[in-house]
Parts: structure tokens; C-alpha cells; sequence
């Protein structure tokens, strides 16, 4: 009987070697397979595109790496983008929840409703500027209960000061026209929020609505039909994921215009007021981090920011033969020259 090596006679030891490899290959890749299935997996559901989310998916990317949470080293992330499209949010959220991921980070208040109708039981971190207690998504910004959490601009509560300074900007300004979503749950609070700082500024509003990507055209020919001296977009995802169209249209109509989001003067829009999104969702990865670590949603009070920013766009005045006052421009704590 010849000599054996593990269990092989040494005759067949070309045999055991090549058996002792796969089986280390093997047992590395189940090793591997199972450090992936134990990682945290993160998903994202946005109202936008991809294009849209790229900004704010970055300021989240790096809050995660802030505390230690570093895509395809410890978390996996999942993204499902609706495209501007409120009704396919819904089945997006299912598919997030069938993957049994462990947070879902959502924006807006349209993706904060799919998600929370989708589960009830996954943690839910969202960035929205609409009232989530008026919405009926958290029970209070102080004690949020069920299974959803994190911060809000509260957009519509912004709006009278929005409408000031664009009344100052644009001095003998006297028809505003408001483009609203009338899909948008959020839009019939901010429209008569608007309607109510309309009284205190001295100004007569017109509502147009765009309810889908094609109403844009017709929404400022009705706009340019009534002779709107300037106007005011409201928060929507499927605004911000066509802003360069909203943008486009303003300057063709030589309109005067307030935007929700930072984004929107990036992309060649007159002014901006409000909070910086990339900034919520910087301090989101705050609110993901402390739950994976243990937290638990309804204890985690919803954040609202400290600082809004006024951004004027000077390339997008001259565009439309715009002259800012001076004192305005000092106001502002960007100006895009």
C-alpha cells in the first residue's frame, strides 16, 4: 500500500492538489457571498432620474462616508429612480421591500407615501420639503412614531419670503403666475400658502398647473397669454428632474423667476431661496447611520435646517434684460456672475 497525503495515495497526488485548490476556492467564494449578504443594504427611492439625484446621492454618499459606511466595502446600495413619475413609485417601493434591505431613503412626499405604504416595518429615512405631519407621515416633528424619520425644508412655509424678493428684485412687479403639480399632495398646502403671502406683498397670482412632462409648453403659453410679470415654480420632483425645459421656457417667456431648489439656478435659473438639498441629504447619511447602529426611527425627532441660502443668477438676468437692484445683490449669499 503506497503512501498517503490526506487521505490520497501519493500516486494520485496531481489528483489531490487540484481538489485541496477548488475546495479553497470554494470555501472563499461562500465566505465572500456571505460577507455580502451580511452587509447593510441601503436603498434609494427617488421621485427623480438619476441625472436629477446625482448632486444629493453624492452629499449622502460622503455623510455615509463621514461615519464609516463606504459603498461595496461595508453597505450595498439599491436604486430604484421613478423618473419623474409619481405612479411608478408605488411598485418601486415593493420591489425595495421584497429585497428586504435594511433602510430606504426617500425624497419628497410623494416617494415618502409609496414607501410608508409599501412596509411598515422598514426603517424610513426621508428628505422632503413639504409638512410630513400634514401629509399624515409622522404623528410630530418631535416624536415621529411608526417607522419613518428625517427632515423637511417645510418649502411652503417659504414661500411669503420667495415671493418678497422677487417682488424686489423685480421692482413694479404685479402678476405672478405659480406652477404648481396638481399630482403633488404637497402643492395645495403651498399654493395657499403662496395665495396668503400674495395678500401681504401686494401681488395678484396666477395658478398653472403641469400635471405630466408634456404640459410644460402649453402651462407658459398660458402664462405669456395672461402677461405674468414673474414667476414662482414650486417644489415637484418631476419639475427639478425637467428643470433645464422649466428653465428654457422661463428665459424664452423673459420671465422673472423664484426657484424651490438650489439646482434650478445651476442650471441657468435667475434666483433661488431655500435650503441646500445636498445639505439634507448630507445630514440624512446622520439619521442612516444611527439606525443601522441600533436607532430606531420613531425616536429620532424630524430635523429642519437652520440656514437657507438666496442665490442670484446674473447671467440669467442679463439673458432676459434683467437689472437687479443693487441692495438685492447684496442680500444674496451667492451671486452666479
Amino acid at each position: 500500500m503506497g503512501k498517503r497525503l490526506l487521505g490520497f495515495e501519493l500516486s494520485s497526488l496531481p489528483f489531490a492538489l487540484s481538489f485541496i485548490v477548488a475546495l479553497l476556492f470554494a470555501l472563499g467564494v461562500s465566505a465572500e457571498a456571505q460577507t455580502t449578504a451580511k452587509m447593510p443594504r441601503i436603498a434609494r427611492l427617488s421621485p427623480s432620474s438619476a441625472a436629477a439625484d446625482a448632486p444629493v446621492l453624492e452629499a449622502f454618499r460622503q455623510g455615509l462616508r463621514d461615519h464609516g459606511w463606504i459603498e461595496g466595502q461595508n453597505i450595498v446600495m439599491e436604486y430604484r429612480f421613478s423618473d419623474g413619475k409619481p405612479d411608478r413609485l408605488p411598485q418601486l417601493a415593493a420591489e425595495l421591500v421584497r429585497l428586504k434591505v435594511d433602510v430606504i431613503l426617500t425624497g419628497a412626499t410623494v416617494g415618502a407615501l409609496a414607501a410608508k405604504q409599501a412596509t411598515n416595518t422598514i426603517p424610513i429615512v426621508v428628505v422632503t420639503t413639504g409638512d410630513p405631519v400634514a401629509s399624515g407621515l409622522v404623528s410630530s416633528l418631535a416624536r415621529p412614531g411608526g417607522n419613518l424619520t428625517g427632515l423637511t425644508a417645510l418649502g411652503q412655509e417659504l414661500s411669503g419670503k420667495r415671493l418678497q424678493l422677487l417682488k424686489e428684485a423685480v421692482p413694479g412687479i404685479n402678476r405672478v403666475a405659480v406652477l404648481s403639480n396638481p399630482t403633488n399632495p404637497d402643492s395645495r398646502f403651498s399654493v395657499k400658502d403662496v395665495e396668503t403671502a400674495a395678500q401681504t406683498v401686494g401681488v395678484q397670482l396666477q395658478v398653472h398647473e403641469v400635471g405630466d412632462p408634456n404640459g410644460f409648453d402649453g402651462a407658459f403659453h398660458a402664462i405669456n397669454q395672461a402677461r405674468a410679470d414673474g414667476l414662482m415654480v414650486l417644489t415637484d420632483a418631476m419639475f427639478l428632474t425637467y428643470r433645464k425645459r422649466v428653465v428654457e421656457l422661463s428665459a424664452k417667456s423673459r420671465l422673472p423667476t423664484m426657484y424651490p431648489i438650489s439646482e434650478f439656478t445651476n442650471a441657468g435659473g435667475l434666483m433661488f431661496y431655500g435650503a441646500s438639498f445636498p445639505a439634507m441629504y448630507r445630514r440624512a447619511a446622520v439619521y442612516v447611520d444611527k439606525i443601522l447602529k441600533g436607532a430606531k426611527p420613531a425616536d429620532l425627532p424630524v430635523e429642519q435646517p437652520t440656514k437657507f441660502d438666496f442665490v442670484i443668477n446674473l447671467k440669467a438676468a442679463k439673458q432676459i434684460g434683467l437689472t437687479i437692484p443693487q441692495w438685492v445683490l447684496m442680500r444674496a449669499d451667492k451671486v452666479i456672475k
